[in-house]
């Protein structure tokens, strides 16, 4: 909306694939740390239909693009937490990262990714990492109140073997879980369901990979702090987080569209 403009622009609704898509754009900067966690906690997080993989593993990974073709060059940040997951449809069984939240500090691919898509989205500022002392630190804030921190340290140029390693890994996509509330029937949806973002990226090429160690913390926040946010901020806090499992700094070129995204059955 406002469909009465016309199709909004976006990755998907633009001047044609030719412009949207290429192999060179955009250029990405991941920054993950992963850790063991309860799964009875991240089974409460998950919708119908829907277990914890056969690792209770939470990753939280900070990313910032730039050169984004849909944007006419520009770019911006993402803070997303994933735990494994697997679906189990009346005709199909699927498995791979569920995304439990995403922020990013821009509306228009919150709004493209969440109504088109069914990427569970949300706004916060994301600034640019700061770098000191072989530490690189990632912030989330809202409206000044930071609620969360990555840090990644002691990065390490990866082998090639260890290079293909990330590139190979098994899994059927990224999962989702789609919600849109029907209006005036307060409690309702209008559409809910499970999504699926395919693996298979022809478009993006990893250029860099460094292993690291890392810490996340989320902020536990109050109504008055954080008043549409702070019961998902909280809930990432209430985590259980027992021990690090591992940190990375990936960099890529390319992404596809997501034209491939589609309804799990």
């Amino acid at each position: 909306m406002p469909t009465h403009f016309g199709p909004t622009p976006g990755p998907r609704e633009g001047r044609g694939t030719s412009v949207l898509v290429s192999p060179d754009r955009p250029r990405t900067t991941m920054l993950s740390v992963s850790m063991e966690t309860s799964r009875d906690q991240l089974a409460e997080m998950l919708p119908e239909r829907f277990e914890v993989g056969e690792e209770a593993i939470v990753t939280v990974s900070a990313g910032y693009m730039t050169d984004v073709p849909w944007l006419a060059g520009r770019g911006y940040n993402t803070l997303g937490v994933t735990f494994p997951a697997v679906f189990n449809g009346e005709r199909e069984r699927k498995s791979g990262d569920f995304l439990a939240v995403l922020w990013e500090n821009l509306a228009d691919p919150i709004i493209s990714g969440r109504e088109e898509l069914g990427f569970s989205k949300l706004y916060c500022e994301l600034p640019t990492p700061v770098v000191t002392n072989g530490e690189t630190r990632c912030s989330a804030s809202w409206l000044g109140f930071t609620f969360a921190e990555l840090v990644v340290r002691n990065a390490r140029p990866t082998t090639a073997q260890q290079m293909e390693a990330f590139s190979t890994r098994e899994s059927d996509g990224l999962l989702h879980y789609k919600y849109v509330p029907r209006t005036g029937e307060w409690g309702k949806a209008d559409a809910a369901y499970a999504v699926l973002t395919p693996a298979e990226d022809p478009y993006r090429t990893i250029t860099g990979v460094w292993t690291a160690e890392g810490s996340v913390e989320f902020r536990q926040a109050t109504w008055d702090e954080l008043p549409t946010l702070y019961h998902v901020v909280n809930a990432l806090h209430g985590l259980e987080m027992r021990s690090f499992v591992a940190a990375s700094i990936i960099e890529t070129r390319g992404a596809k569209d997501l034209r491939d995204q589609r309804i799990l059955r």
